[in-house]
């Protein structure tokens, strides 16, 4: 399948319309982001940004907000007054209500006024930074007011959830499919544009290493951790209606599944990378409804400690139910059945207010056929692993045996490291940077497809049934700080296997099981 739209090196002029342009989205993400590109002069010569939203604003207070979100997120450091003021001036806040025809009718006729002045046709990106009540219904304005008419010019970018089930995920990309070509539609998943997430693809198929072992041959099981220290902080009534499952399983953790999982592709074309991904999706074994108990675990946050801070509980925070159900933590054993994959599993765990805040793919490979050294040689021995470190490090950890130095043979697990940081000497790029540059370039790669995300919905669709169905008489049953609850640990204690702890590359190893 082609993409239908050409990729571009160098934007053209470009007009980013974002709905909710007053909000925290816009104001913690997307314009430091923006800001960064422009100090790197990243973005088209001729661009405008086009805040619309329904409070009350002049064009002077929403800059004055933004530059507070620009020096308190923005990548870029030592900026000068002189730097914002060039970006602001471009910045316009457009009053209107998301429901009504007349600011989709306003907002066209100051496009048509943005052409004019600039005397050319500009590329038009509608980002909906908003309360997802709103994503059925921009995009139908849109269509109504004729923005989305022009496959080359318009795109639409949309952030999670899309949807929370696989009805209303169809109900969605219907209403987006109804207006705007597959092509136009960018469904952002921020995960996806961080560095040493877009390194698997590069660590796996520009080396030799590794990809003739990247198999069951080889490949005992793979555990993919996305951890989180903080709370839902001031998310609660959203979270109330997402839990861990929609809110990071669904899109996140899957889509690092499907990274590491997918068949080498024929060509970097974005659909040829998407179609891979989605070949994973589809091999994924299906989880019966009488299976959920035994391959997933779901747990909620009590009171514990953070950093030596005390916290509370997760039925304590604004905007929650003193007696909520909603999951905090979620984990999950899949399977991908292929010849690749057949029989190794891939456990999946994300939770709030755990031990640290870490995202890793721990990669760990089987035993040697035939242990020749002595007992007394190995008693430190531990499984080579290959760890891909996402966040807060960046980088790759490969863990093998060595011989400790002396007259007699002793093995002992070693650390072969390699760190962004100090490869590179320079910060990588925020993932919304990356994220809002491919939108500009037309490069879907990184984004997901209609197909990808019904087929997520697919997967987990008997999960959210059964837990729905049967509630949870134990919550909350972790308490903040540790690493989930105790059932998470039989999940993989069943199969004779651990969660390990997390890999930090700039601190001395960790070799203790959790």
């Amino acid at each position: 399948m082609g993409t239908g739209m050409t990729t571009k090196d160098h934007p053209e002029p470009t007009v980013f319309i974002i709905f909710g342009g007053g909000g925290d989205l816009t104001w913690r993400k997307l314009v430091p982001a923006l800001f960064s590109l422009h100090l790197e002069k990243s973005l088209p010569e001729q661009v405008a940004i086009l805040a619309v939203d329904a409070a009350e604003l002049t064009d002077a207070a929403l800059r004055h907000r933004l530059h507070d979100g620009a020096k308190q997120f923005g990548r870029a450091q030592g900026w000068k007054a002189a730097d914002w003021a060039a970006f602001a001036e471009d910045i316009h806040y457009c009053h209107g209500d998301f429901n009504n025809p007349k600011t989709y009718a306003a907002l066209a006729k100051r496009l048509e006024e943005i052409d004019r002045d600039w005397g050319k046709r500009a590329e038009h990106i509608f980002y909906l930074a908003t309360p997802p009540a709103f994503f059925g219904v921009i995009p139908d304005r849109l269509g109504e007011a004729g923005l989305a008419r022009e496959r080359e010019r318009a795109r639409i970018v949309i952030e999670k959830p899309i949807g929370r089930d696989l009805e209303s995920a169809r109900a969605l990309n219907a209403t987006l499919g109804g207006n705007f070509h597959e092509t136009q539609i960018f469904r952002i998943d921020h995960y996806l544009g961080k560095e040493t997430v877009r390194n698997i693809l590069a660590f796996r198929f520009a080396n030799p290493l590794f990809e003739p072992i990247w198999n069951r041959r080889y490949v005992d099981h793979v555990a993919i951790t996305v951890a989180e220290e903080v709370g839902v902080e001031h998310r609660g009534s959203y979270y109330e209606h997402a839990g861990a499952l929609r809110d990071m399983v669904q899109n996140h953790l899957l889509q690092l599944l499907c990274l590491v999982a997918m068949e080498p592709p024929v060509s970097f074309q974005p659909d040829e990378i998407r179609n891979r991904k989605v070949d994973v999706q589809h091999a994924i074994r299906p989880i019966r409804h009488e299976e959920v108990h035994e391959t997933t675990v779901r747990g909620q946050y009590g009171a514990g400690w953070i950093r030596g801070q005390r916290v509370r509980a997760y039925r304590e925070e604004v905007g929650v139910s003193h007696d909520s159900i909603t999951p905090t933590f979620a984990a999950i054993k899949l399977f991908v059945d292929n010849w690749r994959w057949q029989g190794v599993p891939f456990y999946l765990r994300t939770g709030k207010r755990l031990g640290r805040h870490v995202s890793e793919i721990s990669i760990r490979f089987r035993a040697v056929p035939h242990q020749a050294f002595p007992p007394e040689a190995t008693f430190n021995w531990q499984p080579a692993r290959l760890v891909i470190c996402i966040q807060p490090d960046e980088g790759i950890v490969l863990k093998f045996q060595a011989k400790q130095p002396g007259p007699k043979i002793r093995l002992r697990p070693v650390d072969m490291r390699f760190s962004y940081q100090e490869s590179f000497k320079a910060p990588s790029p925020d993932a919304y940077e990356t994220l809002l540059w491919d939108v500009m370039a037309r490069d879907t790669t990184l984004f997901m497809r209609v197909d990808q995300v019904e087929a997520a919905w697919s997967l987990l669709a008997p999960v959210l049934e059964v837990w729905a169905a049967s509630s949870p008489n134990d919550f909350p049953n972790y308490a903040s700080g540790s690493w989930g609850p105790e059932t998470a640990e039989g999940l993989i204690a069943r199969d004779g296997r651990t969660w390990t702890l997390p890999t930090l590359l700039h601190e001395p190893p960790i070799d203790e099981k959790m």
